[in-house]
């Protein structure tokens, strides 16, 4: 499909401004793609997405979020939720267990950001952020046995500018918020809701410079797969080489693209590759082996990239089993992918599509599929005995995206093969995103 195509030379070195519409002066404030990951698209003939537009895309649904459920403002302390808003980052890891930051969308538009008394440079590029504060900090760590001080006097501002921009609506729908703060907002006379609804909900439906972003990302992602899987096919078979080392690649080739982290630490060989979900570390990966992993990437713009890949590594042949076990990791990708449209059910998806073979149920994966964006998102589609009635009451809406999984690992085997792509549902059915190769090794 070349809808999405588009031939324009990007020269990320002339213009005042870059393709996605960001300055061209070398000294950006935002972080952003680099010059390798610009000359990559548009060596793919990738369309770059409009960075203002998607800003406005992203406040506009959520301020129509809120009006659709009488909810006078919303409240963020995730910094995922954050840059969903705001299109800001500041210290994204440290953040996230450190909420020193905040952003308040009121129902009217308003937006306002707390941020770090020292950088407030680092939100001031968006014009949508309509006002600067500080002062959203009450972790334990920087206020001691004063907590609850800061974080009256936040919920203080927060007053003051619901009572200017939300007029009698004291419905405030809130992510995440330390309990000082929780407490701080309910005495200042705020019906706290839930806002992880809110906004997951609205995340979950892109708009078309997020799909561009997206497709990006994913070009980006797998570009620095294919230098990593060219480093373990080079190197493993002269010795020596970690499951760190390997990873260690992908997460270069990542960063040298502008990406920004990868979220877990899921590469596995061997043996160690069962029970799944063990951290990569230390290992020496020996000569005809497996090699699994899972991206879990946070790549370019901000956007996650979550595909799943197994090789063998090596000059043998991969037993029997694990050929089996490919194809059957594959008849499950194929079948349950084949399923995704606007209309169709969570309950339908989780009821239907591929039986997993007795001898890999009691270790498949937690979940059939599961949304991603900037990180992994609502909807969850689990398998049926994780299904709970009411928890996923909704249909899949063209602009979702969607991560399609597969982890076929025999009960007490020494191998598991871990498979994942990433769906882009259309408006009549879906579009794979992934194009990265499975092994054919693997594939017998």
């Amino acid at each position: 499909m070349d809808h999405y195509r588009d031939r324009r030379k990007i020269d990320p070195g002339r213009g005042e401004t870059l393709a996605d519409g960001t300055p061209n002066d070398n000294d950006r404030v935002e972080i952003g793609p680099t010059q390798l990951a610009f000359r990559e698209w548009a060596e793919a003939g990738l369309a770059l997405p409009d960075l203002a537009r998607m800003r406005r895309y992203r406040l506009d649904r959520l301020v129509a979020a809120l009006q659709a459920r009488d909810i006078g403002g919303l409240l963020l302390f995730d910094p995922l939720n954050i840059r969903y808003a705001t299109d800001t980052t500041n210290m994204q890891l440290w953040n996230s267990h450190n909420p020193f930051r905040a952003c308040l969308v009121c129902a009217d538009g308003h937006m306002v950001v707390w941020e770090y008394k020292q950088s407030p440079f680092l939100v001031t590029f968006n014009p949508l952020v309509a006002e600067l504060r500080h002062g959203a900090s009450f972790f334990y760590a920087v206020t001691g046995d004063k907590g609850e001080d800061a974080a009256r006097g936040f919920a203080g501002q927060v007053d003051e500018v619901m009572r200017a921009h939300a007029g009698a609506n004291r419905r405030l729908a809130v992510d995440k918020i330390m309990v000082a703060g929780l407490r701080a907002l309910e005495r200042a006379g705020f019906a706290v809701l839930e806002g992880e609804e809110v906004t997951e909900r609205t995340r979950a439906v892109k708009g078309p410079d997020e799909i561009l972003a997206m497709r990006c990302a994913h070009h980006a992602c797998e570009a620095a797969m294919a230098g990593m899987e060219a480093f373990a096919r080079a190197e493993i078979p002269k010795g020596g080489v970690s499951e760190d080392d390997v990873w260690a690649e992908l997460h270069r080739g990542n960063i040298r693209r502008g990406g920004e982290w990868i979220e877990t630490r899921l590469l596995a060989s061997g043996p160690r590759t069962n029970p799944w979900f063990q951290e990569c570390g230390p290992r020496i990966i020996q000569p005809n082996e497996i090699v699994a992993f899972d991206t879990d990437l946070i790549g370019c713009y901000g956007i996650c990239i979550d595909i799943s890949r197994t090789w063998w590594v090596g000059e043998g042949r991969p037993t029997n089993a694990m050929v089996s076990a490919m194809q059957h990791a594959m008849d499950h990708i194929r079948t349950n992918m084949a399923m995704l449209k606007p209309g169709v059910a969570i309950e339908d998806l989780v009821r239907g599509g591929h039986q997993l073979a007795p001898e890999y149920w009691a270790q498949k994966y937690s979940c059939k599929m599961h949304g991603v964006g900037l990180c992994d998102e609502w909807p969850y589609v689990p398998y049926p005995d994780g299904w709970i009635p009411g928890a996923f009451d909704a249909v899949l809406e063209p602009g979702m995206v969607l991560c399609v999984e597969a982890l076929v690992s025999p009960e007490g085997g020494d191998f598991s093969i871990k498979l994942e792509e990433q769906v882009l549902i259309t408006e009549t059915g879906y579009e794979n995103l992934t194009r990265y190769p499975f092994d054919p090794a693997l594939l017998g």
